[in-house]
């Protein structure tokens, strides 16, 4: 099957599986085509499908992955690498990456969750939490089904569950609801944002994994400010691995006011909006077509 047959045949699926779509126009044209697919698995309740659809699913889903290129957490250059000067414990085992998250190949990354840990469901949103249930296939989302009817109650803010990657380059996702900031952060959200991280560690360890990749949680639809988030990240991800197995730690940015406040933590400085020297800096971390797409 060619990509646009596969797709095809995927949308025809899902359609039937829900009456209310029969009325749905189908687009010409390719992309419109994808992103409708995309909205109608983002939309999808949870449960099974068929061997066919999971088998063309996934093959759709690696075809693009494939495109889109996988970043090796291994192949990062360390802290230590790019800022030989950085005030940290551990910078040979802390990396910094601007780009997609759900590139990257590492034992684990991390997804910004809601309390209902079954994913966005707004279609095509723009959260991480979409970008990695829908790289990751509908697989995902039944999965997080069965943690959460088992636990029976709704995820607590700081607290972490792990499944499988499915689709994705990462082999596992580990899951962590971020504080939900108001007019200004409390105390308890500084705590329950430190908690995320500390129990993504230590889940990670408990998995036995050496690598893992945090987005920069809180920080987009929950509303947590950006610097005081970088600071709680970086301290207590530096602090933990002094203790800790775990071989390398990717910090994962989507704006490039991240990344510079990430990079001024890493030096011991003053948080600025104005980037590193590039005379300080031997190679930067950067997806550069996903910020030429994503950025502007």
């Amino acid at each position: 099957m060619t990509r646009e047959e596969k797709i095809d045949w995927l949308i025809q699926y899902l359609k039937k599986e829900n009456a209310g779509y029969a009325a749905i126009q189908e687009p010409v044209n390719l992309v419109e085509k994808r992103r409708l697919l995309r909205s109608l698995m983002n939309v999808r309740w949870p449960m099974e499908a068929s061997d066919k659809f999971y088998e063309i699913q996934d093959a759709l889903l690696k075809e693009e992955l494939a495109e889109k290129g996988i970043v090796d957490a291994d192949s990062l250059s360390t802290v230590a690498e790019q800022y030989p000067e950085a005030e940290l414990r551990n910078p040979d085992r802390i990396c910094l990456w601007q780009g997609d998250i759900t590139r990257i190949r590492a034992d684990a990354i991390v997804n910004a969750a809601n309390s209902e840990m079954l994913g966005c469901f707004v279609p095509c949103h723009g959260c991480i939490d979409n970008a990695i249930h829908s790289a990751a296939g509908i697989q995902l989302r039944n999965e997080c089904a069965e943690l959460m009817e088992a636990q029976g109650r709704e995820e607590p803010v700081g607290k972490a569950k792990i499944t499988g990657g499915y689709n994705l380059p990462a082999k596992h996702v580990i899951h962590t609801v971020g504080p939900i900031v108001g007019m200004q952060v409390t105390r308890q959200q500084e705590e329950e944002l430190r908690s995320c991280y500390l129990n993504c560690l230590r889940l990670a360890e408990k998995n036995q994994l050496s690598s893992i990749a945090f987005c920069c949680i809180s920080t987009g639809e929950f509303h947590f400010p950006n610097k005081l988030a970088a600071k709680i990240a970086v301290e207590n991800v530096d602090k933990y691995l002094m203790k800790s197995g775990i071989k390398r730690v990717i910090f994962n940015v989507f704006k490039d006011e991240d990344y510079h406040l990430y990079t001024k933590k890493f030096l011991g400085r003053g948080i600025s909006r104005n980037p590193p020297s590039p005379m300080k800096v031997k190679e930067r971390n950067v997806d550069n077509l996903w910020i030429t797409l994503f950025s502007a």
